[in-house]
């Protein structure tokens, strides 16, 4: 199966959903549901649920672009994010050296807009590296972390079930877990024998609660803009798992 996030236009969805403004995704020249609204920023919102105020060391998995890495350099000396995507680390790694980076916006038919991505005020790229790999086989040197941050992307895993149970070894104890997943299970992405055999809630329950206490669990819903007039807006169940 072919990677579509090494597609180009693919790479704009995600520079835009991760970088963009409020303008930018929804121009105030047209009235949009609230619901779209708060949709926004959801690479920055998922990494505000960790509770303590510091760490010393996250892991940001399914990091994409590269936004909630860098966000969560505010607040911790070491981030390290990993994405499988090629295209997606070389973008993560050029805003890190050069703080901004161009891109095209789609807006319909052959029309764009040339847009820049920044880094936003206040992050310290010098705490964070960026490497390709995958989630579902990370080295055992990767060693563990305080933070582990994985937004979207279980429901994109051949074998999901691989990173589940490598949690345990990855969080500190002590450490925190944000794992959130729109639940959006696909053959394109999955196999129906490793989708879970009842709701995603209980499956990841039944696998985690032996080593972490869930401690929230919430929807954070998300905006991706595909053209001026189309968008995915999605819910993702949020959960936080608390390392024994």
């Amino acid at each position: 199966m072919d990677n579509i996030y090494e597609d180009q236009k693919v790479l704009s969805e995600y520079l835009l959903f991760h970088y963009g403004s409020e303008e930018e995704i929804l121009p105030s020249s047209a009235a949009w549901p609230s619901g779209m609204k708060a949709a926004l920023d959801f690479a920055v919102r998922t990494t505000t649920h960790f509770t303590k105020p510091h760490a010393e060391t996250a892991l940001d998995l399914g990091c994409a672009v590269g936004r909630s890495s860098f966000e969560m350099s505010r607040t911790c000396e070491q981030v390290l994010g990993i994405d499988y995507s090629h295209s997606f680390i070389d973008a993560a790694n050029a805003l890190r050296e050069r703080h901004s980076l161009s891109y095209s916006r789609h807006d319909e038919a052959h029309l764009a807009t040339d847009l820049i991505a920044k880094l936003p005020v206040g992050i310290l790229p010098e705490r964070v590296r960026f490497q390709q790999g995958d989630a579902m086989r990370l080295p055992t040197s990767i060693g563990s972390f305080d933070r582990v941050h994985a937004a979207n992307l279980i429901c994109r895993l051949s074998e999901p079930l691989l990173l589940l149970e490598r949690f345990p070894e990855l969080v500190n104890a002590g450490g925190e877990l944000i794992l959130a997943t729109p639940c959006t299970w696909l053959e394109d992405f999955t196999v129906k024998e490793n989708w879970p055999s009842g709701g995603t809630l209980e499956w990841i329950k039944k696998i985690l609660s032996p080593y972490f206490d869930l401690t929230l669990c919430i929807e954070e819903p998300f905006l991706i803009r595909e053209t001026a007039r189309k968008f995915q807006w999605t819910s993702s169940m949020l959960t936080r798992w608390s390392r024994r």
